[in-house]
C-alpha cells in the first residue's frame, strides 16, 4: 500500500494491535467481585505517564469522582484523549496549578478547553498556552475512529476525514492509496489507552454495566482501554443483569474496578437521572479567572476532603442533588 503525506504530529501511544493483544492475553477474565473504592481503583490502576481516556460527552455523564481523586492523589504526565471533554479536561488542568508537579504531559487534541455553550475555561487554556503540555491535533469523529481501530484489534482504520486541512497538517494520521480503488483515505492509528474511566447507571459487582442514552465512543473505549475503571450510579444485582443481558452495554471481562458513586457524574448532567448544576459549573469558571482564587478554591473542594462525598455535601449534598433530579425529570416530561 502506497503511503503518501503523513501529518506532523506525534503519536502519544502505540498503535500496535499485536502488542496490545499480548497484553490483553494476560489479562484476568475471571467473574469476581471487583468492587472498591476509588481512592483504591486510582491508586492502583492509573499511574505516572499513563495514556488517559474518560467517558461521557462534553458535562454528560462524566466520571467526575475519579478524575477528582486523580488530581487529589497528584497523577504525574498523564497523556489524555480530548475527545469531547469539558470539565474533565478542566479538572485535569487544575492539577497543574498547586506546584505539585504537571498532570498533564501530552493531549490528543479534538475538542477541549471549551465547555460548550457555558464558554471557554480560563485556566484550561492558560495551561495550553503556556506550551508545557505537548498537543497534536485530531476531529472529534477521528478519535472516536482510533478508538473504534483498537477495538476491532486492528493498528489503523481508513477514513475520509481531515484530508486537506491544518488538523491533518498537525495530526499524526497518514494518508494511503486504497488498494482496491486507489482513492485516498486517511489512516487513523489505534488508540489503546493504558487506562479509561467511564461513568454508568448501573453495574453489578463484576462490572456488566448498562448505560441509558447516548453512549458516544464509551462502548469501544471499554474495550480498547489496558485498564478500565467503572464508577456507577447504582450497585445492581447479577440476577438482574442475567435477567435481561441485552441490556449490558459493556462486559465485566473489560472491567478492572467497580465503584458505587451515586451523583458521580456531578456537577455534569446524567440522562435520566440529575440535570447538571450550571451555578456551579459557573462558579468553576469565574474562579478560574484569578489562578490565587482558584488556588483557594481547589484547597477547599478538592484537596480539602477526603472523597467525593464530601465534595458534594461542600456543593449543597442531597437537597441540591434532589432540585437537579427535579430538573432532569421537568426536562424528560418536556416542562
Amino acid at each position: 500500500m502506497d503511503t503518501l503525506p503523513r501529518g506532523e504530529g506525534e503519536l502519544y501511544a502505540d498503535p500496535s494491535a499485536d502488542h496490545a493483544r499480548a497484553f490483553f492475553a494476560s489479562k484476568p477474565r475471571a467473574l469476581v467481585d471487583k468492587t472498591t473504592t476509588v481512592a483504591d481503583a486510582v491508586g492502583r490502576l492509573v499511574q505516572d505517564g499513563d495514556y488517559l481516556a474518560v467517558g461521557g460527552f462534553g458535562a454528560a455523564r462524566i466520571p467526575t469522582a475519579v478524575v477528582h481523586e486523580i488530581v487529589r492523589q497528584g497523577k504525574q504526565r498523564l497523556r489524555f484523549a480530548g475527545h469531547t471533554a469539558t470539565h474533565d479536561f478542566q479538572i485535569l488542568c487544575a492539577g497543574c496549578l498547586l506546584g505539585r508537579g504537571m498532570t498533564l504531559a501530552a493531549v490528543d487534541v479534538a475538542y477541549f478547553v471549551g465547555l460548550e455553550a457555558r464558554g471557554l475555561s480560563p485556566h484550561a487554556r492558560r495551561v495550553m498556552e503556556s506550551g508545557q503540555v505537548a498537543c497534536v491535533e485530531w476531529t472529534n469523529y477521528a478519535l472516536a475512529v482510533r478508538f473504534k481501530a483498537a477495538a476491532m484489534g486492528v493498528p489503523f482504520l481508513p477514513a475520509r476525514d481531515m484530508l486537506g486541512t491544518d488538523t491533518f497538517r498537525h495530526s499524526a494520521a497518514r494518508v494511503i492509496a486504497c488498494p482496491f480503488t486507489g482513492e485516498r483515505l486517511v489512516a487513523l492509528p489505534a488508540l489503546y489507552p493504558d487506562a479509561a474511566v467511564i461513568h454508568v447507571h448501573e453495574a453489578d459487582r463484576y462490572g456488566n454495566c448498562r448505560i441509558r442514552g447516548t453512549t458516544v465512543a464509551d462502548l469501544d473505549v471499554a474495550r480498547a482501554a489496558k485498564k478500565l475503571i467503572i464508577t456507577c450510579e447504582r450497585l445492581i444485582p447479577n440476577d438482574e443483569i442475567r435477567c435481561d443481558p441485552s441490556r449490558t452495554a459493556i462486559p465485566f471481562f473489560c472491567v478492572d474496578a467497580v465503584c458505587e458513586v451515586p451523583y458521580g457524574s456531578y456537577p455534569g448532567n446524567m440522562p435520566y437521572e440529575y440535570f447538571s448544576d450550571e451555578a456551579h459549573l459557573r462558579r468553576w469558571r469565574e474562579v478560574e479567572r484569578d489562578p490565587a482564587e482558584l488556588r483557594s478554591f481547589l484547597e477547599e473542594t478538592i484537596y480539602g476532603v477526603k472523597d467525593f462525598s464530601e465534595y458534594l455535601q461542600k456543593c449543597g449534598g442531597l437537597p441540591q442533588m434532589q432540585e437537579l433530579r427535579r430538573q432532569e425529570l421537568l426536562l424528560h416530561q418536556g416542562r
